[in-house]
């Protein structure tokens, strides 16, 4: 049994992320959605909002688990038993920079190999802060997940005190 983590911060998450998250479900035995917490940064929906969404997003897929992690990616790989590490990929300078993260990970924890997958090119664009802004226009399947996303965000914003 191959189990695999693609990890991130997911915040919020994409229709990219989706896209790699279905097409590594197919692949690997299970799929653990790692959600990465770094107390040094403020995230727009915390590390619980971000695992909800995720999982609401990923309810039709049976072979996934999404989690949060604090610290290195490699010891969360180690915790829950995955020899794979899933990243994706959307131009060359990605490629350039993570692998250099995957020879890193590899040297920490040699028994974990990178798993890459190139982004789908009608959903370059679809980072973040697009989704935000863009979402509760939604139409499709796709855009009604981020529609979801966004419906949370705005609610989210309208309970932030202003300053």
């Amino acid at each position: 049994m191959t189990i695999a983590v693609y990890a991130g911060s997911f915040d919020p998450i994409t229709d990219g992320h989706f896209d790699i998250i279905e097409r590594a479900s197919n692949v690997f035995d299970t799929l653990v959605i790692g959600v990465g917490v770094n107390p040094k940064k403020q995230g727009f929906f915390t590390p619980e909002e971000r695992v909800g969404l995720i999982k609401e997003v990923c309810e039709p897929l049976q072979n996934i688990q999404v989690l949060d992690f604090p610290g290195l990616l490699v010891e969360f790989c180690l915790k829950v038993g995955a020899k794979v590490i899933v990243r994706g990929l959307r131009a060359v300078s990605d490629f350039e920079s993570e692998m250099g993260v995957a020879h890193t990970n590899a040297q920490l924890s040699p028994g974990i190999d990178t798993f890459f997958y190139m982004v789908v090119v009608v959903l370059l664009e679809a980072r973040s802060i697009i989704e935000r802004e863009e979402a509760e226009t939604a139409k499709t399947r796709a855009e009604a997940e981020a529609a979801r996303v966004a419906k949370k965000a705005t609610k989210k914003n309208r309970a932030k005190p202003s300053v």
